[in-house]
């Protein structure tokens, strides 16, 4: 009969989730090869390959994505019993681990966050800034319990909970000859300005691009970078124009830092903010009062 050993899965999980196995042995204080011998004895044990040892890492095998997953339903159900446990004893404890896209910070932050902290005092939150593809990733690993972020790809493990349709725009600086143009803006008009732009990671970037192939056109920027801020700090001081949804600017918009213009090509207007969790995953009782709590403040910021 076949017995997991849940110690030498721990070993195994973090080495995959780090991506090597020294990462995974610093992660633990441990030796390389003591995390290697192992993951060696458990797949000695479960008579299969979980691995594949890379030159840049370590690669999950078919059997080794079964054993992730089983790993993780254990994780998800022991914080679950604790979260339940803690309810029966008139608590309202937990730790909820949030991954969001930089834009949101501010909304979050004022609005939501706020208001369910009050509510939940001894709620503790954790909340990691990402680019649209990590986030996607924690959400699916379960490194995340709830993710907010900007026109995702379709995953089929991922589930959107509430989407709001959130068109990008052209971000000039208000004293940029084209801030006060009435109607929509050809990218073509845009070409001859300086540019910053997102990684290819963020989804703003990956909608310009399929504009940009669209069009047959290509904007090479003046600047590339991971974080929103420095996008609206590179139009608020004057060097050029991005693109962005809007109510990522909606404070610099008030403060008359910053316009919003719209643009032509209607790929612009399908940008969208999902809410996302793991498909088929049981979010403990205080994650799933926030996921509710930010649902009701989504569905608000959509009319």
């Amino acid at each position: 009969m076949i017995e997991i050993k849940d110690k030498r899965v721990i070993y195994f999980y973090e080495a995959v989730t780090v991506g090597t196995i020294r990462g995974a042995a610093d992660k633990l204080n441990m030796s390389p090869s003591g995390i290697s011998r192992h993951i060696a004895l458990l797949e000695k044990e479960l008579s299969c390959e979980l691995i594949e040892r890379h030159r840049t890492g370590v690669v999950v095998t078919q059997a080794g994505e079964f054993l992730l997953n089983y790993y993780r339903e254990i994780k998800n159900n022991e914080e679950n019993c604790i979260a339940q446990l803690s309810a029966l004893q008139g608590f309202q404890l937990g730790h909820i681990k949030l991954v969001i896209g930089e834009g949101f910070v501010n909304d979050l932050m004022i609005g939501p966050l706020s208001a369910f902290s009050r509510k939940f005092p001894k709620l503790t939150l954790s909340i990691t800034l990402a680019n649209s593809n990590e986030v996607m990733r924690q959400i699916e690993e379960d490194e995340a319990h709830i993710g907010l972020l900007f026109h995702p790809t379709h995953h089929p493990k991922v589930r959107s909970q509430v989407i709001s349709e959130q068109p990008i725009c052209a971000v000039v600086n208000p004293n940029h000859p084209l801030a006060n143009s009435t109607e929509p803006l050809t990218l073509n008009l845009l070409l001859d300005y300086p540019v910053a732009l997102s990684e290819s990671s963020f989804g703003v970037r990956q909608l310009l691009a399929l504009v940009e192939l669209k069009q047959q056109l290509r904007f090479i920027p003046s600047l590339t970078t991971n974080s929103i801020e420095v996008l609206k700090q590179f139009v608020c001081t004057g060097m050029g124009i991005t693109f962005l949804p809007e109510f990522v600017i909606t404070r610099e918009i008030l403060d008359k830092k910053l316009v919003a213009l719209p643009l032509e090509d209607e790929i612009f207007n399908t940008g969208e903010t999902h809410m996302v969790t793991r498909l088929g995953r049981q979010l403990p009782n205080g994650a799933q009062q926030l996921l509710n709590h930010l649902m009701q403040w989504m569905k608000a910021f959509q009319k």
